[in-house]
């Protein structure tokens, strides 16, 4: 098959481009240019098109030249965008894949505090309530935008108009990935530093907050995620579908710390506190209360999807990369002074 990979140079469009052009297809890459495609890539892509995605309609000639079978866009953001999509590779290409998020279930607006009602019910699959307010609360949008440049007005960034927009045109046949958070080498948030550094630092305590330590997130490593996506892109089958990709257990925050710490060696301890009784930079910014556990059982079903990399692996090689490319600065508190501090007066009060 030939493919067209929109915004692929970035976390997880080089591992797909990689699985994609090891399955024989070729695979072509649409970017901007600022991040050189060829760097770690020159045995992956078969060519590339140096464009802007806010432009794309600007470029349907030389997509409609690549005769492209699918058009994989890691870069949705909004509804202007999806349509844009939709209009530029409409009659010159089989299918698009899009990659939404999570973050579209009721349930996502329920931990934010955006949307009424009693809490959903666990697990939330394919069929589940959608949201039917804003994705996040403004300070969290602030925060997309500095991390993801090619996002939209970040006000604007919304995944449900964007499936909606994929799914739903008569003459292009869509397929919608609804993701999970994605860790792995590259991982933009660094979500395993928050860990990662506390052990590496030789803190004998790790804390949680009692709410904190309970909630239960979806996870995937990013060749993991990678290989449903290329696997999606490829079948036939996935055409007007809707999957949810992630690891099959939605592990509690206590319990993936523990598989971090199982693999680093570290030997200290995990304290659970009351959550009146734990430094406010520990807390989570939601309700805790409405956990984020979700099935991806259709995508195994349906397409057979498995992932080639072993959770163990993942975590082992997650953590070499986190170590060897430390973040700058990415808003992640450490005030050790309070964590020992809580530990003291907990102590001395018990």
């Amino acid at each position: 098959m030939r493919i067209l990979i929109i915004g692929g140079t970035g976390f997880m469009g080089p591992s797909t481009a990689a699985l994609l052009r090891q399955a024989g297809h070729n695979v072509t890459v649409f970017h901007r240019g600022k991040t050189d495609p060829a760097h770690g890539m020159e045995q992956i892509i078969t060519e590339q098109i140096i464009g802007d995605r806010q432009r794309l309609g600007e470029y349907r000639e030389a997509f409609a030249r690549g005769q492209f079978d699918v058009v994989i866009d890691f870069i949705l953001s909004s509804e202007r965008q999806a349509r844009l999509l939709v209009e530029t590779f409409r009659g010159i290409t089989r299918r698009v894949v899009a990659l939404s998020s999570m973050d579209v279930y009721r349930a996502w607006g329920v931990f934010y505090g955006l949307e009424p009602g009693d809490l959903q019910a666990m697990p939330v699959d394919e069929n589940s309530a959608l949201r039917t307010g804003p994705a996040y609360p403004p300070a969290v949008f602030e925060k997309v935008r500095t991390i993801y440049p090619w996002v939209d007005d970040a006000y604007d960034l919304d995944k449900v108009p964007v499936e909606r927009i994929i799914l739903d045109d008569p003459e292009l046949p869509g397929t919608v990935l609804r993701l999970p958070m994605v860790y792995g080498p590259g991982d933009y948030l660094h979500r395993f530093h928050p860990f990662l550094k506390r052990m590496d630092d030789g803190r004998p305590y790790i804390l949680f907050a009692d709410d904190v330590a309970a909630m239960r997130t979806p996870r995937g490593y990013v060749e993991n995620v990678a290989a449903g996506i290329a696997l999606a892109a490829t079948s036939d089958r996935a055409a007007g579908q809707i999957y949810n990709l992630g690891e099959v257990e939605c592990y509690s925050e206590l319990e993936w710390s523990q598989k971090i710490a199982a693999s680093t060696g570290w030997r200290g301890e995990f304290r659970v506190l009351p959550h009146d009784k734990t430094p406010p930079h520990l807390y989570w910014p939601g309700n805790t209360a409405q956990h984020l556990v979700v099935s991806s059982e259709k995508i195994r079903r349906e397409l057979g999807y498995r992932e080639p990399v072993a959770q163990e692996e993942a975590i082992r090689r997650t953590i070499e990369w986190e170590r060897a490319h430390p973040p700058d600065a990415i808003g992640i508190p450490f005030n050790y002074q309070a964590e020992d501090a809580a530990l003291t007066d907990l102590k001395a009060s018990a």
